[in-house]
């Protein structure tokens, strides 16, 4: 029995370390971007690199952040952002709700032609709209680019609110109409507050997937909605990247997600384990 014991503490804490040894190979890049963002900029360009600078300053988010165009890169990340998520929670709570509750086969087609869409690379979407929004007048602005990441987060969406509406037995949206409710009298006032915790875990990943966004806020944005992340990129100077105010610039731009997953956090944990107790 006591040999039962011991195996199981020791097993315990080597499981224990080998989670910290990952935490921390994990966190390692995001706080070494941390540190460099305090550094003096000769120290963030000296080599060979070292992980602790030998001063601590903020002179380089004062310079990412009074660079011209930076304040208004951020107000259209998150005007994108927002919109991007709107867009896509309002087309895929409907759409993951008609396929749990008519289950149809055209449905199951639907959700698999959803997923190998999201497969598909974004520069092949990405292209064709350049044109498309062109063409409609919206070029280089914030409703163009959202649309063109709600192409990108939508497919995941509805496969994220599918398994949430899963979990949610049909005989809620029953007792609804018995009680006098329409379809969507009861997904808006029964279903929806029982998998609130599914639908802010879809709006996180919705709006992380327009925030992280590169590619399309590359190809469809020049000056007018231009993101936070392509003016990370064009941080240059004339000995090559400011690779100060780039990380101090970087890890403001990390707050707001940090923020947003801290307030949503209880539906996070509520969503991820809705389907956990199912039957």
């Amino acid at each position: 029995m006591n040999g039962l014991v011991v195996r199981g503490k020791t097993a315990r804490t080597v499981l224990w370390v080998l989670l910290a040894v990952v935490t921390v190979l994990y966190g390692f890049p995001f706080v070494y971007l941390l540190l460099t963002s305090f550094k003096t900029p000769l120290e963030t360009i000296a080599v060979p690199a070292t992980v602790f600078g030998s001063e601590f300053t903020l002179e380089n988010y004062a310079t990412a952040l009074g660079r011209e165009g930076v304040i208004a890169s951020f107000i259209n990340s998150t005007v994108t952002a927002v919109l991007s998520t709107a867009i896509s929670l309002v087309l895929a709570v409907p759409a993951a709700y008609a396929i749990t509750r008519y289950r149809t086969p055209s449905g199951q087609v639907f959700i698999l032609v959803a997923l190998v869409c999201r497969m598909v690379p974004a520069i092949v979407v990405g292209v064709p709209l350049v044109s498309l929004f062109r063409d409609l007048g919206i070029a280089d602005t914030s409703l163009a680019l959202a649309i063109a990441h709600a192409t990108l987060s939508l497919p995941l969406s509805i496969w994220l609110m599918t398994s949430f509406f899963d979990a949610v037995p049909d005989e809620l949206d029953e007792a609804a109409k018995i009680d006098g409710c329409s379809r969507l009298g009861a997904l808006r006032r029964v279903v929806l507050p029982v998998v609130s915790g599914g639908v802010a875990v879809t709006a996180i990943f919705a709006f992380l997937a327009s925030w992280n966004e590169f590619l399309f806020s590359l190809l469809l944005t020049s000056v007018r909605a231009q993101t936070t992340p392509i003016v990370i990129a064009n941080f240059q100077t004339q000995f090559g990247l400011d690779w100060g105010s780039m990380t101090a610039l970087a890890a403001v731009y990390s707050i707001p997600v940090v923020l947003l997953t801290l307030v949503l956090q209880r539906h996070i944990v509520a969503g991820l384990t809705l389907g956990a107790v199912k039957g």
